[in-house]
């Protein structure tokens, strides 16, 4: 998922409400079968983020079903490592989403800010990863489509997996969208790309890939196509990271071969199984404990940068600007007395334009500057006075040993 800057065009979502309760803000993100927006649960004055998938899918009924019964599984998943679902819903033509809203940005994002990471690193975006991914495959979910832009880094260190169920919905739908294809390419274990099948053992082959990738810097498959990409594991094992970059242990090789077994049986079973070995892993080399950074250039934080921007400019031109023609303004509500209901003056925070031909800013620095005058010189004559009155006073003391 690519980021949007949200200046470029208008957006006709932006401003709307989903039924009836989640306010449109700003656009995060946008990809192939759906847009990010930063959005406001109006009744209980939250901050969300709003999965809103294309209208294509609104009219396909096993899409909408697949994609509530995924909902709901994933809301019921309880786990620091996943970004959790509130509700889920369609208004008009676009199913949506509504997430937990991760304020920070995508492991994508920081790796193309600072590139390879070194194994102590690793090890801490591994496993709260893993840890999501663990509780999942015990409730009998599977991911389908881990890689770095669905890992969500907070402003705080959380390390949080994202779009459970998903690629799923999409895949029983039968719609095809080269977009999922083009993202999960380099991801996909082999079974994915042969069968089309799906396991726990296929999200341990994607974090296998995504490790590579964090010690390394690239992914192990590149090609001219997705298709030649995807059909690369079908023949070839994950190389060692260190044939590519020094300072890999020795341990972190064998974790990422091991995770990337062409065949699904010599994997490890499931995250938890993963998540396991690595823990040993980080025990026995005796790695310190870091606090991943979220990515400072993200495109969470520009989203919010521009709704900051927007409410400041809001509050300021909001009482100025004429409402459109049939419109009413709406004004917080006023409680008087009975007996006191008393006609309200107009008030006025600042006056625009020009008088004369002059800005009217220019007569209000010029009142300062004459206020700034006067009370220079009212201090210069008490000054002075002070002086004449001091020096007569002295004078009048010792006029008889003058004379």
């Amino acid at each position: 998922m690519s980021s949007v800057d949200a200046y470029r065009q208008f957006d006709p979502l932006a401003g709307s409400v989903l039924d009836g309760r989640y306010r449109v803000d700003t656009l995060i993100a946008t990809g192939g079968m759906s847009a990010v927006y930063r959005g406001l649960d109006l009744r209980l004055d939250r901050p969300v983020a709003l999965k809103v998938m294309e209208s294509r899918y609104a009219g396909d009924t096993q899409f909408l079903t697949r994609f509530q019964r995924e909902a709901r599984a994933v809301a019921r998943l309880k786990n620091p490592g996943v970004v959790a679902v509130y509700d889920q819903g369609i208004d008009g033509q676009h199913p949506f989403l509504v997430m937990e809203l991760v304020e920070g940005g995508t492991l994508r994002e920081l790796l193309r800010e600072r590139g390879p990471m070194p194994p102590h690193a690793v090890a801490a975006v591994l496993s709260p990863l893993l840890g999501g991914l663990a509780v999942a495959h015990r409730a009998g979910l599977v991911h389908r489509d881990v890689k770095p832009e669905n890992v969500l880094i907070s402003d705080d260190g959380d390390v949080k997996i994202a779009d459970f169920g998903l690629v799923r919905a999409v895949a029983d739908a039968k719609i095809t969208s080269t977009s999922v294809i083009l993202g999960t390419a380099a991801y996909l274990s082999p079974e994915q790309v042969s069968t089309g099948d799906a396991g726990p053992r296929s999200d341990v082959y994607a974090v296998g890939v995504l490790a590579f990738e964090l010690l390394t810097g690239a992914t192990p498959f590149t090609g001219d196509t997705t298709l030649a990409v995807a059909y690369q594991r079908m023949d070839n094992d994950v190389p060692a990271p260190s044939t590519l970059i020094g300072g890999v242990p020795a341990q972190f090789d064998e974790l990422v071969l091991t995770a990337t077994a062409r065949d699904p049986a010599d994997r490890y079973a499931d995250a938890q199984d993963m998540g396991d070995e690595l823990e040993a892993i980080v025990e026995e080399l005796r790695l310190p404990a870091f606090r991943v950074p979220a990515p400072r250039n993200s495109a969470t934080h520009a989203s919010a940068a521009l709704y900051d921007s927007q409410g400041r400019q809001q509050a300021t031109t909001e009482h100025l600007a004429p409402p459109p023609v049939g419109q009413v303004p709406r004004q917080p509500t006023r409680e008087l007395p009975r007996d006191d209901r008393q006609p309200v003056e107009p008030e006025y925070s600042g006056v625009a334009g020009q008088f004369a031909g002059i800005d009217v800013d220019e007569f209000h620095w010029a009142r300062q500057r004459a206020k700034r005058v006067l009370l220079f010189w009212v201090v210069a004559v008490l000054t002075l006075t002070g002086l004449i009155a001091a020096g007569a006073w002295t004078l009048g003391t010792n006029i008889g040993a003058l004379i």
